[in-house]
């Protein structure tokens, strides 16, 4: 069965360079979220998350919502594996992939083809596997011949396009996006939203971060409201989105 479930979960971030009251007084100055603390040797953290509890259910789609530096992207990072907490556990059960950087991986200088390999293989990708999806990547991205061109000569939106189409030919059980991807090419945008929708569809638990209460009420049943690191509310989607969007 899958599932995500969070036990007292709390992520530090040490800054090994601060020193001094005025580097440490800048720092909250700048700090949106989170919270400035000292370890046992004195060192400057910065807490990320602070004590989340958190279960998962196969069936569940669930939004993310909060101010910028409330947490939502460290969260994000934790459940796909990127983080590990510097106190409690994570329990994943299940495939997960996750959108948060669709961009990770890609070479400008390299070309679109030797780009579609280098991504694939971050994605976890076998030779194999990614030579059978290789054509459905090619075709999706209506990249034609700029596939044997480096990517540094890409407009923004093409880059997009092929990063999207290699991204999203996965599919996984658990799925982790931070926003709804988007092309910023219009022409693209709708096939895109339709691969997203497919996708979505056919995923097992959906964690998606926003700040669109349309878009988080479309898809999501459940919200969680993180706030300086740590669960506000955690909810119906109606209820949290009323409580958060006013």
């Amino acid at each position: 069965m899958t599932s995500i479930e969070l036990e007292n979960v709390t992520v530090d971030f040490p800054i090994f360079n601060a020193r001094g009251r005025s580097l440490k007084n800048r720092m909250i100055s700048y700090a949106t979220g989170g919270a400035i603390n000292a370890d046992a040797e004195g060192h400057v953290t910065i807490r990320g998350l602070e004590k989340v509890n958190i279960i998962l259910k196969e069936g569940e789609r669930v939004g993310l919502i909060g101010h910028n530096g409330s947490g939502k992207t460290t969260l994000l990072r934790v459940m796909s594996g990127v983080y590990t907490p510097s106190e409690g556990k994570i329990n994943v059960k299940g495939k997960s992939a996750s959108l948060i950087n669709i961009s990770l991986g890609i070479d400008p200088e390299a070309t679109g083809r030797q780009n579609i390999a280098l991504r694939g293989a971050l994605l976890g990708f076998e030779k194999r596997a990614l030579k059978l999806r290789r054509k459905e990547i090619e075709e999706f991205s209506e990249l034609g011949s700029f596939l044997e061109m480096p990517v540094r000569t890409y407009s923004t939106g093409m880059q997009l396009r092929l990063a999207f189409s290699i991204s999203t030919v996965i599919q996984p059980e658990i799925l982790i996006m931070d926003e709804w991807l988007s092309t910023g090419d219009e022409g693209f945008k709708e096939k895109a939203n339709e691969r997203l929708r497919t996708l979505i569809g056919n995923t097992k638990i959906l964690v998606i971060a926003s700040h669109s209460k349309e878009l988080l009420l479309e898809n999501c049943q459940r919200i969680i409201w993180l706030e300086h690191g740590k669960v506000r509310m955690d909810g119906d989607a109606v209820e949290v989105a009323n409580a958060y969007f006013t």
